[in-house]
């Protein structure tokens, strides 16, 4: 992101005193084109740049260049980061304020983690411009203190251990090794790595969390957009993914949408409920989806979803079927109706 790299640049500039656009450019990863278009951005934005030509010239800030900003602690200026790094301010032409601010936010760290700040806030991902899922979400509670010990892992580099609830199964505990956090439309993800293979945990479902001192095995940087991208692309386009078309009672929509993957189609029927086509990330996931709306919803399709839901609510029906009350004991001595003692 633009404004990440802008504040990337400033620092390096501070650190190295002078660097040419070449050695920029290695730095940051980008060409040395987007390097000159970046030092144009700052010195727009009033950040004294200026050109030294010459064999050993480069680029530098003027001697003594700080900005001033007070009362800042570690917390709230890496929030700003992180807010600061959002697209609105580019959508509203305010790139270069937006800039200046930044750059202002991380000269008030204190030196001790001042260099670390911006590598810290490329861990925290917020709404990213493409959301491959690609559905409306409700809103999620997730305790303070387990968002805050996972923040603390992911930033601090640590392995964490979590007890997740995933979806129909009983919550376990595990040892993954974070890389990131990403928001989207008021739901939260962790982005982990558990025995070297991929993984990637709701934080609604995370009932407890705990920083350990091991470090975690996660590479040094990281883009975390192109990683959610690469992530919500393999969710999304899984083998066992299935398509269900359901009924579902309006008062009910967010319940059902709220555990989909995507709403592929919806309309109106004639009788005020919704006809909706979702997709499920496998068969059981369906089903479970199904079941918890019970009367309020009804699966039209596929054929084998309408079978398995009808079976297991006979299944449950028979369990608690009322049987026959048994005839009343009869009084020690006496006969059975309809006969005589001889």
């Amino acid at each position: 992101m633009r404004a990440d790299r802008l504040v990337s640049l400033v620092l390096l500039l501070r650190q190295h005193g002078r660097l040419s656009a070449a050695a920029l450019a290695r730095e940051l990863e980008v060409s040395t084109r987007t390097v000159l278009r970046d030092i144009e951005a700052l010195s727009a934005a009033g950040v004294p740049v200026y050109a030294e030509r010459g064999r050993h010239g480069g680029f530098a800030l003027l001697p003594g260049f700080r900005t001033e900003l007070t009362g800042l602690n570690h917390d709230e200026a890496l929030a700003l980061l992180i807010a600061g790094s959002r697209r609105g301010a580019q959508a509203f032409g305010l790139g270069s304020a937006l800039a200046s601010a930044m750059l202002k936010v991380v000269d008030a760290l204190p030196e001790s983690y001042r260099d670390t700040a911006a590598g810290a806030a490329e861990r925290l991902l917020i709404d990213p411009e493409i959301d491959l899922l690609s559905r409306r979400l409700v809103d999620e509670e997730v305790p303070d203190a387990v968002v805050a010990e996972v923040r603390r892992a992911v930033l601090a580099g640590h392995k964490l251990r979590i007890r997740y609830a995933a979806v129909g199964q009983t919550p376990k505990w595990r040892t993954v090794d974070p890389i990131g956090l990403v928001t989207v439309r008021e739901q939260g993800y962790l982005l982990a790595t558990r025995s070297g293979e991929d993984r990637t945990y709701r934080l609604s479902r995370v009932l407890a969390a705990e920083e350990l001192a091991e470090p975690a095995q996660r590479p040094d940087r990281v883009d975390l957009d192109r990683v959610w991208q690469e992530r919500s692309t393999r969710f999304r386009t899984g083998g066992d993914q299935v398509i269900v078309l359901v009924r579902v009672h309006p008062a009910r929509r967010e319940d059902l949408v709220g555990t989909a993957l995507a709403v592929l189609a919806e309309e109106a029927d004639s009788d005020g409920w919704l006809r909706l086509k979702v997709s499920f990330q496998d068969s059981r996931h369906a089903e479970w989806a199904l079941w918890q709306l019970a009367m309020s919803a009804e699966a039209l399709a596929p054929q084998w979803l309408r079978d398995s839901l009808r079976d297991r609510a006979t299944a449950i029906a028979s369990r608690y079927e009322v049987s026959s009350p048994s005839p009343p004991a009869r009084p020690a001595g006496t006969a059975a109706p309809g006969l005589r003692r001889g």
